[in-house]
């Protein structure tokens, strides 16, 4: 991609995601420097000190998940963890960019005070719509897995409709679920039933699970909570999408007897090179865009 010639870019931690990206990069002309990422490339150089691999860089990229309130860093291939520390990431410039997912807090506040550019591509929308299709059929998998009965028939609740569930409502309408969505916009609602699927907002939750197979969660608030968890036949299979800690009281699930699983990230766990494209179609163009050379 022209303009990726002059860069050098630092990837950290990760995992087969953050490989193909590291790959296309490196392809592409760019220097990357890598920790904890077993990535080759002609341009691709590896570190085993982290300091040394942020050293001059003009971007530093983050795993997708980033790092977690502790700020330990999400590295699958490494043996022993990294906690990103203030005096690591004061190593590069007053305006660099750091590529993230998703970020935190504590990520939030640390580039803000040292006067980085945090951009979260899970943000953009071009990566969120994209990134919902492997979301949508990890869901799918999983149920098809779990499920006693098929998808073909099942009754299937999807709270909230946003990119993801539109897709995971669109590919169980197409597998002919009995599907219906709960939506707090009306637009929303209005879409889903559209689409072919019941609709409703979520004070009429209660009156959509008396007969339920499985509920797909992507509000990442507690939505799915004593009350309704009261209520639920015992056979109902609930796959909880939205973020850590996700929108289910799963203590509460596990007291009742009702599988509850809490899946974030299923793009970089169930089609790994596909997510990792994703971000290669991303992320060169928003390096050439923030990189002030």
């Amino acid at each position: 991609m022209q303009g990726l010639n002059d860069l050098s870019v630092a990837i950290m931690g990760g995992d087969a995601r953050e490989i193909v990206l590291a790959e296309y990069l490196s392809n592409a002309g760019a220097i990357v420097n890598t920790f904890g990422l077993p990535a080759e490339g002609k341009n691709i150089v590896l570190h085993r000190d982290p300091r040394e691999c942020i050293l001059g860089v003009d971007a530093l990229i983050l795993p997708v998940p980033g790092v977690n309130d502790q700020m330990r860093l999400h590295a699958v291939y490494l043996e022993q963890q990294l906690i990103i520390t203030r005096e690591l990431m004061g190593l590069l410039p007053s305006g660099t960019p750091v590529f993230v997912g998703l970020a935190r807090q504590p990520l939030r506040e640390l580039t803000s005070e040292l006067g980085l550019e945090l951009v979260e591509l899970m943000k953009l929308d071009e990566v969120a719509i994209l990134n919902a299709i492997p979301s949508a059929e990890g869901a799918l998998q999983i149920a098809m897995e779990k499920m006693p009965v098929t998808i073909h028939g099942c009754n299937a609740v999807v709270l909230g409709f946003g990119r993801t569930g539109q897709t995971l409502a669109q590919l169980l309408l197409a597998m002919h679920a009995k599907t219906t969505v709960i939506a707090r916009n009306p637009a929303q609602q209005a879409r889903a039933i559209a689409m072919g699927a019941l609709a409703g907002d979520f004070k009429e939750l209660v009156n959509c699970i008396k007969d339920v197979d499985v509920i797909f969660n992507t509000v990442p608030v507690m939505v799915i909570d004593q009350s309704i968890l009261s209520r639920l036949p015992a056979k109902t299979l609930i796959i909880d999408l939205a973020s850590t800690p996700g929108g289910t009281d799963f203590d509460k699930a596990r007291e009742l007897g009702i599988e509850a699983i809490l899946a974030p990230g299923l793009p970089g766990k169930v089609a790994p090179k596909t997510a990792g494209m994703i971000l290669a179609r991303v992320v060169p163009r928003e390096l050439v865009q923030r990189v002030k050379k």
